[in-house]
């Protein structure tokens, strides 16, 4: 860590995160009710813009003397220094010698981004450019039915095959932005290495119309390959083996490996090691995206969050959109103790943004280790779920109206639709605000009699039913507004929670851009995998995996 960088494990951060701890322990700290009730118009002083996007975080606990606590916090922990190291290029993946550059993807070659590699340093402006640029023409091609498959035909599919950060983000900015009107390609996303979901996928697909795209940074992670593999077979059966090198696309780093598969270099889109998986839906790997949506929304979704990049990096901290929702996540989850955190999309086409968050999220901040090295002595990331309003409301949001935990939630919502029905529009959007106003509102003991008895229920009725029916409230939550919902706010708002997740890892002390916890399953699926062979001799495992291996291979017939 450079000299003048002061380290987030610092007394002065532990201290800082105290006093959050210590404001949270005043009699009424949780009231939120209260607070409307001094001060009706405090969502004024509590809501913060960038052009039409809006985070109101009123109908939180957050006063001007926690928010003062959690800018403090904020100094402390040299976020202004963390900040100008990432945008620098410095290794901020302390534990593998690499910026986080993939702000460098989406701000074209004038932004001079340069990054750290273990050896050296890249031109990252530059490298991204030429890469974006070769997509472009690629994508472009197959557009205009230049790039044609073996038979001549063109392209109507494309199987997009990967998993983690190489299918979340582009599977869910895909279905985002061809929803209402439809995708110039048809792209049928494989993460699974499940053969069912294979079988679902390439159901009523013709090889020859088939563009497939192979998103693996390695090209041998065990699940990607398996289903490239499947993938290839079924091509081969159709069309043969000179097909491979016409259908196929390799989004990877591993030119040998992509070589000996078949696929010829000039099919082969690269990125780099300052692009990390979870980030990567701006490189080479957000291919799919662009055959699907087409390419001046790819640039749109680019600019979108470019926005968020020049915002984030230049704004004061006291209007900066991802510093503050990160310290809001924080407040939660250090002064409350939260440990889950909601997010409900009032869009359809934003369905599968909960799950892409889980990944952006956990396997960032899922860490108990400092960047130190030593344990973590305090709560980091909480675990992320969440489902499209206005479903939501009919499954967990009971538990979160009247469970016996604070969950914080975050609305999103876009005011403008993307449709004909302006009526169904303002029914969702009175749903979103009605959710909100329950949780911060509640209802009481008192209101709920009054209430019963205004209907003629009896006295006993009134007594045996009434307390099921309290809402206890002041469960907070933070909305987020935009305009509407296109290319551009949605990489925009990829891109304030990329930020978010950063910032909130940095606070916290560790680092968000390395995630050797998924490493260890992975190794050992790949070791226990010969054990599953029949007549396999039992390995080295523990007592319950050794009776579960032989257990599977007894109900395969296969002891």
């Amino acid at each position: 860590m450079p000299p003048d960088t002061v380290s987030p494990l610092s007394n002065p951060r532990l201290a800082a995160l105290d006093n959050l701890a210590n404001l949270a322990t005043r009699p009424g700290a949780d009231d939120i009710r209260a607070l409307f009730a001094a001060d009706p118009a405090r969502a004024a002083q509590f809501t913060v813009s960038l052009d039409d996007l809006s985070i109101d975080f009123s109908k939180t606990s957050i006063t001007a003397e926690v928010l003062a606590a959690l800018h403090g916090l904020a100094r402390s922990s040299s976020l202004n220094l963390f900040r100008d190291r990432l945008f620098d290029g410095a290794a901020v993946n302390a534990t593998e010698g690499r910026a986080a550059m993939h702000m460098a993807l989406r701000d074209g070659p004038q932004a001079g981004f340069t990054a750290v590699l273990p050896g050296g340093r890249d031109n990252a402006s530059q490298i991204a450019s030429a890469e974006l640029a070769r997509m472009h023409a690629f994508v472009s091609a197959v557009h205009e039915g230049i790039i044609r498959s073996t038979t001549g035909a063109v392209f109507t599919h494309v199987l997009a095959i990967g998993i983690g950060g190489s299918d979340l983000g582009p599977a869910m900015v895909s279905e985002a932005l061809t929803m209402a009107h439809g995708a110039r390609l048809d792209v049928r996303y494989i993460s699974n290495v499940d053969g069912t979901y294979f079988a679902a996928a390439t159901r009523g697909l013709d090889p020859a119309t088939t563009l497939i795209v192979v998103a693996s940074k390695t090209f041998v992670t065990q699940e990607t390959a398996e289903n490239a593999r499947a993938a290839r077979a079924w091509l081969t059966a159709s069309l043969g083996e000179a097909a491979v090198a016409q259908h196929f696309v390799a989004l990877s780093t591993n030119a040998p490996a992509v070589a000996a598969f078949g696929i010829p270099v000039e099919r082969m889109f690269g990125f780099r090691d300052w692009v990390g998986g979870r980030f990567s839906l701006w490189s080479p790997v957000g291919l799919s995206i662009a055959l699907a949506a087409g390419w001046d929304k790819f640039a749109d979704l680019l600019r979108g969050a470019a926005a968020m990049d020049s915002h984030f990096r230049s704004a004061p901290f006291a209007v900066n959109l991802p510093v503050l929702l990160a310290l809001v996540g924080i407040w939660h989850t250090h002064a409350w103790g939260c440990r889950t955190h909601c997010v409900l999309a009032y869009d359809d086409r934003l369905r599968r943004f909960p799950a892409f968050l889980q990944q952006l999220e956990m396997e960032s901040n899922g860490k108990s280790t400092g960047l130190d090295g030593l344990p973590v002595p305090h709560a980091t990331c909480p675990v992320l779920f969440g489902e499209p309003g206005t479903n939501a409301q009919h499954s967990f949001m009971q538990l979160v109206h009247q469970g016996t935990q604070m969950i914080p939630v975050d609305f999103i919502l876009a005011a403008n639709p993307d449709h004909d029905r302006p009526e169904a529009h303002r029914i969702l959007a009175a749903h979103a605000f009605a959710q909100s106003e329950a949780l911060l509102r509640g209802k009481s003991l008192t209101e709920v009699e009054q209430e019963m008895a205004a209907k003629g229920a009896s006295a006993t009725e009134i007594a045996a039913i009434a307390p099921h029916r309290v809402f206890p409230g002041n469960r907070p939550s933070v909305t987020i507004l935009q305009a509407r919902l296109d290319a551009f706010s949605l990489g925009r708002l990829i891109a304030l929670y990329e930020h978010k997740v950063a910032v909130q890892g940095w606070l916290w002390g560790i680092n968000s851009f390395d995630q050797w916890g998924v490493e260890l399953g992975k190794a050992l699926a790949s070791s226990l995998l010969p054990d599953l062979n029949p007549g396999a001799e039992d390995g080295a495992h523990d007592g319950s995996t050794s009776a579960l291996i032989r257990r599977f291979r007894s109900l395969r017939g296969e002891t």
